[in-house]
């Protein structure tokens, strides 16, 4: 796993990427802090606690697999689909009030300004999507290809590569492009299975995990760099125009 990038490392690209394709809850927005608080609520109704140990198993899964995990290991007295219906109605009140994290919106306009192509891939259903985008058009515009998790082309969520070759040849199709590459797409992650998901996709990829799931996995196999924030992130280092001074 290479450590980030040092002012040496600018003389020559270390990666020739061309494509970058992004996990969206926790990477992008601060969706997954309001995910930790929504069902933390929900099982402290059971004395049930939510730590980040159990957290980290479900992050980048799809819903039901996410919610089956979730009451099996937590004991909550209450069907998988009863605390979906739950979560959903305290989404519908929090998602519209999330917000970009740190370096997303200078990341993004730059590879925009630099016609980098560029897709989200996440775990979320559309629906989930919606709420979330629905006051971040200025971050979510910019994404030439969204692929979401219920899309009918994804056969098996993450850890699986199936949204990540949904998204690189969705984006070809976009830029007329006949073929591209796994090994010039760059992943970026926040959670353990989707950097998971990225290695088997063959591709580059690059993991911001929250310090709390980072303390979890000091030694995670498979990243190509690990960064505390995208505030760090030296697009150079990927072969990615630099950022303008």
């Amino acid at each position: 796993m290479s450590p980030a990038p040092s002012a040496a490392m600018h003389d020559l690209p270390q990666h020739a990427i061309t494509h970058c394709i992004f996990d969206m809850d926790g990477l992008l927005i601060n969706t997954e802090t309001l995910y930790t608080q929504i069902t933390s609520e929900i099982l402290g109704r059971f004395g049930k606690p939510y730590g980040f140990e159990l957290k980290a198993k479900l992050m980048g899964l799809r819903e039901k697999e996410s919610a089956e995990i979730l009451i099996r290991e937590s004991g909550a007295d209450m069907t998988p689909e009863e605390y979906l219906h739950e979560r959903h109605l305290l989404q519908l009140e929090r998602f519209p009030h999330c917000v970009p994290l740190p370096g997303v919106m200078r990341l993004i306009k730059h590879l925009k300004e630099k016609n980098i192509p560029m897709a989200v891939a996440t775990s979320s259903y559309r629906k989930n999507f919606n709420l979330k985008s629905m006051n971040n058009q200025e971050l979510f515009s910019l994404f030439d290809v969204i692929v979401c998790g219920d899309d009918p082309a994804i056969t098996n969520g993450k850890p699986n590569p199936d949204i990540f070759y949904v998204a690189r040849d969705r984006l070809a199709r976009h830029f007329g492009q006949e073929e591209v590459l796994n090994e010039n797409c760059l992943v970026f992650e926040d959670s353990p299975i989707g950097v998971q998901a990225g290695v088997n996709a063959s591709m580059k990829v690059l993991w911001v995990p929250d310090e709390n799931i980072g303390r979890l996995y000091p030694s995670l196999e498979g990243p190509t760099q690990r960064l505390e924030s995208l505030e760090q992130f030296e697009p150079v280092y990927f072969g990615l125009p630099a950022f303008n001074s």
